[in-house]
Formats: structure tokens, sequence, C-alpha cells
């Protein structure tokens, strides 16, 4: 019998197994010896001197914004195709959004709608681009914008741990290297690059920055001698800003310690069946793969993000044959709650609207075979060829 195919899964075995009973038999459960490995490890990985590990991906979005200051009055830019969380992050803040539209091909923010936004609206303190699908947005571009109007980037890197970007002078910089923004978000749910089962991080090249997320995700308490306005004993604490419990624990940790010593391997594998994709959809009529970047053996590919006219269809022909194929995303500014609380409409980012009406992610992810892989281009063939299928 032919096994379903989800559109991403999570990779466990018996390292992980074994490190976690460690934990569980020791003294630490919750912020133990493990997260600051972990933290180590992942600063190493991406190439920053800090990482801030945390309990989701958006609490390292929520938490960042929070470092970097936004408030009340303030706005915020990103994309309008990207998870809830991303947009959510910057009004649990109190500041307030702006959309910018994306190239359909890509997904990805259009730099001159950026530009567009950042002239319109001055109050613009932050931009959070979303490397969709692990495709990394034009950092250089963004960064220069950002420089020109006072803003700051943060990244929504929840798609693209593992992958790097080549410079104008050819340099390479991984993701979270943090080498043209200020703080990376990451997130580690099951279905991306590694998994803590829920977890996130922040990285950043700011000591003072990493000093403040370290305090924002514990209530806003600080035990650090260095910064306490008095000192009653060994047992004292005090709170200086209003954070939240966004604490990974120990076990969470260790299995990420392990899972990122596989990053690399899983980073190539995941470019293989893209590429594998890529070759086999070319003479398919009607579908298009995202864009592929310059460097693209560099990236650490998330998605497989395909664009058909016929993508209803499709979903559901796939979906027949046990393909959990998936829909990335319905644009921010679609949903109910932005056009009620903020007057979004139908029609007001077409390249955004384009994308949405064609776009389908396809299977991806490490434990694949080649025969999956080529399971799905034939499904995806058939369809063009002969129309949907029963199931």
């Amino acid at each position: 019998m032919t096994r379903d195919l989800p559109y991403g899964r999570q990779t466990l075995g018996p390292e992980e197994e074994d490190l976690v009973r460690e934990v569980l038999r020791s003294d630490w459960l919750t912020q133990g010896p493990r997260v600051p490995e972990f933290e180590r490890d992942l600063a190493a990985v991406c190439g920053a001197p800090c990482a801030v590990a945390v309990n989701n991906g958006t609490s390292a979005l929520y938490l960042a914004c929070r470092a970097a200051g936004l408030a009340p009055g303030d706005l915020f830019l990103t994309s309008p195709v990207t998870f809830a969380a991303t947009a959510n992050a910057g009004l649990l803040c109190g500041a307030g959004p702006v959309f910018a539209d994306v190239d359909p091909e890509t997904g990805n923010l259009d730099i001159g709608a950026v530009a567009a936004a950042l002239e319109t609206h001055p109050r613009i303190k932050a931009i959070l681009p979303v490397h969709l699908g692990g495709r990394i947005c034009d950092l250089e571009a963004l960064d220069e914008l950002a420089g020109r109007h006072e803003a700051v980037v943060i990244e929504d890197a929840c798609h693209a741990l593992g992958g790097a970007w080549p410079a104008r002078d050819g340099k390479v910089h991984p993701v979270g290297s943090c080498a043209r923004s200020l703080m990376t978000c990451f997130s580690f749910h099951p279905v991306k690059t590694i998994t803590t089962g829920e977890g996130g991080a922040i990285t950043t090249c700011d000591p003072e920055l990493d000093e403040k997320l370290r305090m924002l995700r514990t209530h806003g308490i600080t035990r650090d001698p260095r910064l306490l306005h008095e000192n009653h004993g060994p047992w004292y604490y005090e709170m200086h800003d209003l954070g939240i419990n966004a604490r990974l624990t120990d076990i969470q940790a260790a299995v990420g310690i392990v899972q990122l010593r596989r990053l690399e391997t899983w980073r190539k594998r995941r470019l293989e069946l893209v590429q594998r994709y890529d070759r086999g959809l070319a003479a398919v009529p009607e579908v298009a793969v995202q864009r592929r970047p310059r460097g693209e053996d560099l990236t650490c590919w998330h998605l497989m993000i395909i664009r058909t006219p016929r993508r209803d269809e499709l979903f559901a022909h796939l979906h027949a044959q046990g393909i959990g194929a998936q829909v990335h995303y319905l644009p921010l500014h679609l949903h109910p709650y932005y056009r009620e609380r903020f007057g979004f409409a139908a029609g007001d980012f077409p390249g955004a609207e384009a994308y949405y009406a064609q776009a389908l992610s396809l299977p991806l992810f490490p434990a694949m075979t080649d025969g999956d892989c080529d399971r799905v281009i034939e499904a995806v063939a058939d369809f063009f060829r002969t129309g949907p299928r029963a199931p």
C-alpha cells in the first residue's frame, strides 16, 4: 500500500532519545545546562556571537520587536505573504502594520514596493523580511533602504535556518549572522529545518540586545549583580521590564543539539530534492517553480513551492492520491482581522494576491526518497495529462 506523504515532517532518531533521556534523569528539566549549549551551537552555525533560545518562533519575533523598541505610535513593515505570527509580533508591541507587495515569482518582498512604502510611511521603525520557503530576501537592498529611513531590519528566517547568501562583494553570509540586519528569528516547529518540538531563537551581533532579550524571555527579571538596584542576598532578583515566560526547556534543547549536527546533511538533501523536482516538472505545462536565487546551492529549502492557475484542482487531485500538498499562505491583508481592524481589502497588494491564487507547496523533507519525489512529480504530470483522478 502506498504511504501518505505529508508536505513536511520531522526526522528524529536514537541520538535525540538518548540525550533527552539524560536530561530526564538529571536535576534540570527547564533552564539547565542544555539550553546554553544549544545556544552556543546555534550561534556557531549562524556565525553570530549571540543566540537566545525561546519557546517558539512567534515569541522570537515578538521579543525581537520588543527589544528593538517597537511601541505604540510606531509602524513596522512586512510581507503580506507570511504566517500571521510575523505581523502579529509587531501588533503585540502596539505598533501598526504596513505591508509591501511581493514579487509573485518568489513570494518575497518587492524592493521597489518597500521603497515606496518607506516614503509613504515615515514612522516605519522596523522592516521584517520573510525568507519564504527558504528563499532569502535581498538583505543588502533592504538594509540600505532601512538605513536611509532610520529603520532596522529584523529577519523572519523561520523557513531559512541552514541557508546562506552571497553578497555583492562575493562574501557568503549564513542566515542568522545578522550581516545586514539587527536580529534574525527562527522557528523549530516540527516541519522546519530542525525541530525541538516547539521552539525558536533570536540571533544578534549586539551584546546589549542579547542581554535585553534574555531578560524579556524571563518576565523581565534579572539576577545579574551588575544590573540590580539593590542586593538582599543570593536569592534576590528584580523585574526591570515587562517580559513574558518564553523559555525553552532543557528537554527541547537536547533535541535541538542533536538536530543541529545533522543540519548540513539535511540542507543538502533538501537541495537535491528541490533540484529533482525542478528537473521533473520542467516539461509539465501550466506549472512554474518558485524562482531560484543567485547562489541557489547555498539555500536551505523549507518548502517546494510551485505555481499553477489550476491550483485548487491540483490540490484536490494530489490529496486524493495521498500526497499532502499545502498552501502557504493566505495573504495577511485578506484575513478578517486585518480587513476589519485596519481597513485592508482585496486588490491592495496584487502581487501577493496573484502569488496566493496559484501557490502550492509540494512535499519536502529530508526523509523523502527519490521515489517519493518521483511519485509526486508523476502525480502532478498525470493531472495535466488526464485531469483529476478519483481517490
